[in-house]
């Protein structure tokens, strides 16, 4: 009876200590940090190239845009209210980021920069969160974009 109990107790160990070890994988912040810039600068390239099939492409499925007084919650409401900037031929804003953070887990971002006017002029900020969907994949969850203030110092 003794012998049997052995090999039991031993997998049973084995199995509890898989179960439990910690994750050992380290996330490269370099390399998801240029993922996600290179996701943000892709995003506003769509706004330029006038692309607004490849606009919906970087939009989440629970993507929540805060514009106007109630916020737009979905790709498909977030999409269609979007589709007026894409109308036109020329491009009636542009943004790009000056600052890109990544959660230390490596599954959320932060984007943050100005958006300028046709003409270069400063008018807005925007921040972004991005969420990593799959490996490389990142995806906008967030978006909010603040005008700045114009005002005599």
């Amino acid at each position: 009876m003794r012998k049997s109990i052995f090999p039991l107790i031993a997998i049973g160990f084995l199995m509890s200590g898989c179960a439990a070890a910690p994750s050992t994988q380290r996330v490269d912040m370099t390399t998801l940090t240029k993922q996600v810039g290179d996701a943000e600068r892709g995003f506003a390239k769509t706004m330029a190239d006038r692309n607004f099939a490849a606009f919906q492409s970087f939009l989440s499925d629970e993507a929540v845009f805060f514009s106007g007084a109630n916020p737009l919650r979905g790709k498909a409401v977030v999409a269609e209210n979007w589709k007026k900037f894409y109308e036109k031929p020329d491009a009636p804003f542009s943004w790009e980021p000056e600052i890109v953070q990544v959660v230390d887990s490596g599954t959320l971002a932060l984007t943050t920069g100005p958006v300028k006017d046709p003409s270069g002029k400063h008018f807005a900020n925007f921040q972004s969160i991005w969420r990593q969907e799959s490996p490389g994949v990142w995806k906008i969850v967030f978006d909010k974009g603040e005008r700045t203030c114009d005002c005599a110092k």
